[in-house]
């Protein structure tokens, strides 16, 4: 099973994501559960259209799947607009052409606004964007549900399956 590397001050980011690092002098922490951090930012909606943009990704990219499943997507939306490779905004990349397909036509489809879903994806854009919590390195930048093939997916290196994901770098 996956777990998500929570940033504390235990963490130092140029080591890899699952190891813990003690300053000196600092007393021992115990890491955050994810579901700790998603509840305790679960409490304020988002008011920018990035974040939101970042959400909706989530929320229909995800819905349904393990907190870290949903962490992984969107962190591969960060990590394709740091990338060069794609938009450099988080709508950007969720609103390209053909990258996302609940996407139509450059529009997102009506989100439930009051249900546990929508409120959990919003805490997971805020957890992610925040660098709160981690679950992929920054070279993953390509995904796909475990029920199908795409063909592109025999050109790259699969990193990591979290729920029904399967997450590529190249």
């Amino acid at each position: 099973m996956v777990q998500a590397v929570v940033s504390s001050p235990l963490l130092q980011p140029s080591l890899p994501t699952n190891i813990f690092t003690q300053p000196a002098g600092t007393a021992p922490q115990a890491p955050v559960a994810l579901s700790a951090l998603v509840a305790a930012h679960a409490a304020e909606p988002l008011v920018d259209a990035e974040s939101k943009c970042l959400a909706t990704a989530v929320y229909f990219e995800s819905m349904g799947e393990p907190l870290e499943g949903q962490l992984a997507v969107a962190q591969v939306v960060i990590n394709r607009s740091q990338s060069g490779r794609y938009p450099s905004s988080w709508c950007g990349v969720v609103k390209q052409k053909a990258q996302f397909s609940f996407v139509r036509a450059g529009r997102f489809p009506r989100i439930d606004e009051g249900c546990e879903a929508w409120r959990k994806a919003q805490a997971i854009a805020r957890i992610a964007a925040d660098k709160l919590a981690y679950t992929l390195p920054t070279d993953v930048l390509w995904y796909h549900a475990d029920y199908v093939a795409p063909g592109w997916g025999k050109r790259l290196t699969r990193v990591e399956k979290i729920g029904a994901h399967i997450f590529y770098r190249a």
